[in-house]
């Protein structure tokens, strides 16, 4: 068996401490970006029009994807590539570069931004002497660092193995055949690599079926709310486009938010009353990302129906980032492969973030811009610091009960339990006490709090 390194056994920050070794320093990492001109692209891909990432946008990204499981980068590179090898995606020359750099800096890993096959990831670990992972392999890694849940840690576990099922051609030398029996009669056996795949398989299958366990679990919760019923508001979005920051501001939940791709992985839900009381589920959702793996999508189907299933969808952007069209795109994609029509603006609201990081001249030029006749304006909010977000929780209210409607209420004096209600579920334009004692109250409140306060003072005179 070839020997296995400690880049084999894992690419993640700082290995684990033994007896007997010191305790090692950040796995040292370089990150190569190759370009493929347009011509060779693939037909799938050419008849897809999408936009242009720039390169420099995309070798932050493989940087930020890198720096997200701790490794220590000591060379990045993008490369025009006009004639992808079938037996290593880089010409020689580069390949032979590459290796240079790995060997000088002691590198154990090598980043390639781009989908590599089982041979040229094979090929290319030969000529490095190094770990190769390709973009699909990177972002395995950091989902498994990032897992916290049951659920989380089955659904990576899934998609990796369906990942590696494919690449055992790399994983072993001992690929002799299995005698099957005693001499000229047993014929030959099951090779090593087929039994291997056969195992994999076999793993899969029983992760299938706990996966199914909690699709039913979650399926169960999810009729559960509908019984009450909450309606669900379901925040999606690029990784790293504040997710998470937005959904610890509108329900002052713990959750953690870092400038990090996939800070966070499992999904969290929490119940939250909008001011004029409409209560409501928010459900914060792993981050999407382009040329996210479709069968990492398949693993996530259970947790990604929060999306399918919500009433509301946000669509939130990091509006100060250079490549949010492209970001924006990559999202509408996914969400169409979901099932959800992005431009459907009853159903799903726009929300650009971090304005806060504009001047005003650029804060004014994309808000003129996003200004389409067509559809509704996005909405610009700052996450971190609360600007527009009274503003979003109002589009939301009213998505959810419809438009303020006014109306008059006179509360008897053996009622007033009821004002302290109709105060924080509306909005008080004017109030005078009566010399009766009652009180009169002229306020504005969505359609299902005028008939929730209809009601009770209905139950009061009656009661």
């Amino acid at each position: 068996m070839a020997r296995e390194t400690d880049a084999d056994r894992g690419v993640r920050g700082k290995s684990a401490h033994q007896p007997g070794t010191e305790a090692k320093g950040p796995t040292r990492a370089v990150v190569i970006v190759p370009v493929l001109t347009r011509h060779q692209r693939s037909d799938d891909e050419a008849n897809r029009p999408r936009l242009t990432r720039s390169a420099d946008a995309r070798r932050d990204e493989a940087v930020g994807l890198a720096r997200a499981i701790n490794l220590d980068l000591i060379h990045t590179a993008v490369v025009t590539v006009n004639d992808p090898r079938p037996a290593t995606l880089l010409g020689s020359g580069k390949v032979a570069e590459f290796a240079e750099i790995v060997k000088e800096g002691h590198a154990e890993v090598v980043i390639v931004d781009h989908p590599l096959t089982p041979v040229q990831q094979r090929n290319l670990e030969k000529e490095m002497n190094a770990k190769v992972l390709d973009r699909t392999g990177l972002i395995l890694e950091i989902f498994g660092e990032r897992a916290r849940t049951k659920e989380g840690t089955l659904q990576v576990e899934l998609a990796h193995l369906n990942y590696q099922k494919g690449r055992l051609v790399r994983s072993w030398t001992h690929l002799e055949r299995q005698r099957g029996g005693a001499g000229f009669l047993g014929g030959p056996g099951e090779t090593q690599i087929e039994s291997d795949r056969r195992q994999l398989q076999e793993k899969i299958i029983k992760l299938k079926h706990e996966l199914e366990t909690v699709r039913r679990t979650r399926d169960l919760h999810r009729a559960k709310r509908k019984k009450v019923p909450f309606p669900v508001v379901a925040i999606v979005g690029y990784t790293n486009a504040g997710k998470s920051t937005l959904f610890n501001r509108l329900t002052g939940a713990g959750v953690l938010a870092e400038d990090m791709l996939f800070a966070t992985l499992d999904p969290t839900l929490r119940r939250v009353r909008l001011p004029h009381g409409t209560p409501i589920i928010l459900s914060d959702t792993v981050g999407f990302i382009s040329d996210l793996p479709t069968h990492l999508i398949a693993a996530f189907r259970a947790t990604l129906e929060e999306v399918v299933e919500a009433d509301l969808v946000i669509h939130l952007r990091d509006i100060s980032d250079p490549d949010t069209s492209a970001q924006a795109e990559d999202v509408e994609r996914i969400l169409a492969d979901l099932g959800v029509d992005a431009s459907d603006t009853k159903r799903v609201i726009e929300v650009w973030n971090k304005i806060d990081q504009l001047d005003e001249g650029n804060r004014a030029r994309l808000l003129a811009d996003g200004a389409d006749a067509s559809k509704a304006p996005p909405v610009a909010i700052s996450a971190i610091t609360g600007e527009g977000i009274d503003a979003l929780k109002a589009i939301i209210e009213t998505r959810m009960s419809g438009e303020l409607e006014s109306l008059t209420v006179t509360i008897e004096p053996a009622q007033f339990g009821l004002v302290d209600w109709v105060y924080r579920n509306g909005d008080v334009v004017s109030r005078i006490d009566n010399e009766d004692g009652s009180v009169t109250i002229s306020l504005k409140a969505t359609h299902s709090a005028r008939d929730e306060i209809e009601s009770k003072l209905h139950r009061k005179n009656n009661g």
